[in-house]
């Protein structure tokens, strides 16, 4: 089989949905839009769309479903957010209670799925451009940590900003803000250059979500606003339900990275 990179995203999402990739989907279709999920109560639904608006850093919004709806037709027609991504995370009122490879038999038809930009989208981008990327290098998941950074409240929804980081050195940082402010609908530029301290970040090498990476002598912390951030608002929101991506492990879409890039 050819490598992850050169799936199409046709190939992947068939791949997921059988079981046989339950990977993070880091440099798995390279080209392609991948993208957080946050699934939550049609009640709650103008809320979290404006909580979007209001964050479009950490928020993008992709495509959003219909109620009760998994086909996201904006984004991929053929594909079924119940089941195409390799690992979900089930919350219930603001509790982490489950991690599921399909959600199909917790869906009904109140819900509303928002797909949300993704950093692993400019992470092609990166590759592109010679800078490297530690957690694809390291064969794990990108570390992503809960900061100090309180996002603008709508409705129920309010909480701090989730960031995931890529440790380079002081002369690819600049390259990245340069490549990734390209692509405002994944997160665009970093949020935070250095010190984790000064966006409430107190161990860089315990993140929150996904894995630690290695900093080598003389590399920087680069910092991206996070579509997990969802993730650490619903823990204070503490909604009936709501389903998640697992961290890393992202929705592959149809739509291509260059049509969402600013020239």
């Amino acid at each position: 089989m050819s490598a992850p990179a050169l799936f199409s995203p046709d190939l992947a999402r068939d791949m997921i949905r059988k079981g046989e990739w339950l990977k993070p989907t880091s440099g798995v279709s390279n080209g392609f839009i991948q993208a957080n999920l946050a699934v939550i109560p049609k009640e709650l639904a103008f809320d979290f769309l404006l909580f979007c608006q209001r964050n479009p850093k950490p928020c993008p919004i992709i495509d959003v479903t219909e109620p009760g709806s998994g086909i996201p037709e904006l984004a991929a027609p053929t594909g079924n957010i119940k089941t195409d991504i390799p690992k979900y995370r089930i919350y219930r009122h603001g509790e982490f209670v489950e991690e599921k490879t399909d959600v199909t038999d917790v869906w009904d038809d109140n819900m509303v799925g928002f797909l949300i930009g993704c950093s692993f989208t400019f992470e092609d981008a990166l590759l592109t451009n010679g800078v490297p990327i530690r957690h694809i290098e390291e064969n794990c998941n990108v570390p992503m940590y809960q900061t100090n950074i309180p996002c603008v409240k709508a409705g129920a929804f309010e909480g701090p900003m989730v960031v995931s980081m890529r440790p380079m050195s002081e002369k690819d940082a600049i390259r990245a803000v340069q490549v990734t402010s390209r692509f405002p609908s994944v997160h665009g530029a970093p949020i935070h250059i250095g010190n984790p301290r000064a966006i409430g970040i107190k161990n860089i090498h315990q993140p929150e979500f996904g894995d630690p990476v290695t900093i080598k002598d003389g590399e920087v912390p680069v910092f991206w606003a996070c579509g997990v951030t969802p993730q650490a608002v619903a823990m204070n929101v503490k909604p009936e339900i709501m389903i998640t991506h697992a961290p890393g492990h992202m929705f592959i879409t149809d739509l291509k990275n260059e049509h969402f890039a600013i020239i």
